[in-house]
């Protein structure tokens, strides 16, 4: 008997030693398995970023992309000689001589009477004499095609500018890409949505410190190493989503200091994403020749973001 029980402890003793091992080696391979799961997530997530990033910098490549600009000015009520001979009111810096008359009456009309020699066309058309939109927010004007450049107006509440564009720009031509900080997934946050009963009005700065009013929908609240934050937005151009414009600890160091942009897809069931590792710089940082909005200082948080774009550094390329 004592025999007998001795060889059934033994027997136990070996099926709980199987099981262990069996149970062991289960959780080894899930483990694994686990591993290789967060691996193709991280790696797909990756590919993701890489394409989303690539579009970016194809349209900043793009002939009328931010980098194609060569000119801009202020423009007040008045008349102008327009051209690139140094005489004009509205130096270019490139293209006919004379390119003709610009006329900006008190009332915000604007008109453009081109030079008889100039070939200054609108919407594939010869113009002599036209009335011009200048662009706003969200819309498109009349652009005057010269020679494969462009000059247009840009309008920002009562205010007005001159641009031109150049698709041998030397910031477009000499462009060599953007650098980012590394890859962080925790950076990708799902942010909590409080919508505000009706849209509030704020005042924005440029970068020129022009006022520009805009409506807040609403706020994002997200947490990083237990403390909350929050971000308002606004409406994005298209109308479908949220454009957040911040500012954090690496502002005016290792990025822009004037604000980073991040574009988001609009709230679903009170939640967003808020992935910073897409977070970009405004137009004004890779170009003198803009006028962007800046962070509120509602929206500069106390936290380095160290996500996204850097700094943009032409001249060290």
């Amino acid at each position: 008997m004592r025999l007998q029980l001795q060889v059934g402890a033994l027997c136990v003793a070996m099926v709980s030693l199987a099981a262990c091992s069996a149970g062991s080696t289960a959780d080894a391979n899930g483990a694994r398995i686990a591993g290789r799961g967060q691996s193709d997530r991280h790696a797909m997530y990756q590919v993701e970023l890489e394409r989303a990033r690539a579009e970016r910098v194809q349209r900043l490549r793009a002939p009328d992309g931010w980098l194609s600009y060569t000119g801009s000015g202020r423009v007040r009520a008045g008349r102008y000689q327009v051209g690139s001979d140094p005489r004009s009111d509205l130096v270019l810096p490139a293209g006919p001589a004379q390119l003709g008359q610009l006329t900006l009456d008190a009332d915000g009309r604007v008109h453009f009477d081109s030079a008889a020699s100039a070939p200054v066309h609108l919407n594939g058309q010869r113009i002599d004499r036209v009335r011009l939109r200048p662009e706003r927010a969200g819309q498109r004007g009349d652009r005057l095609d010269v020679e494969g450049r462009q000059f247009y107006l840009v309008q920002t509440g009562s205010l007005f500018g001159w641009r031109f564009r150049d698709p041998a720009a030397p910031l477009l031509t000499h462009f060599a890409g953007l650098e980012y900080f590394p890859t962080d997934p925790q950076w990708r946050i799902q942010a909590r949505w409080q919508a505000y009963p009706t849209p509030r009005t704020t005042t924005l700065l440029t970068s020129i410190g022009t006022p520009l009013t805009v409506q807040v929908p609403g706020e994002a609240v997200f947490s990083r190493n237990g403390r909350d934050y929050r971000l308002q937005p606004i409406v994005s151009d298209d109308g479908r989503g949220l454009f957040f414009l911040f500012a954090d600890r690496t502002s005016g160091k290792e990025t822009y200091g004037g604000a980073r942009y991040l574009y988001t897809a609009a709230p679903h069931d009170g939640r967003l994403v808020l992935d910073f590792n897409l977070a970009e710089n405004p137009p004004c940082a890779l170009t003198p020749h803009v006028v962007c909005p800046i962070a509120s200082p509602e929206n500069r948080l106390d936290l380095a973001v160290n996500a996204g774009e850097k700094t943009y550094r032409a001249t060290e390329r």
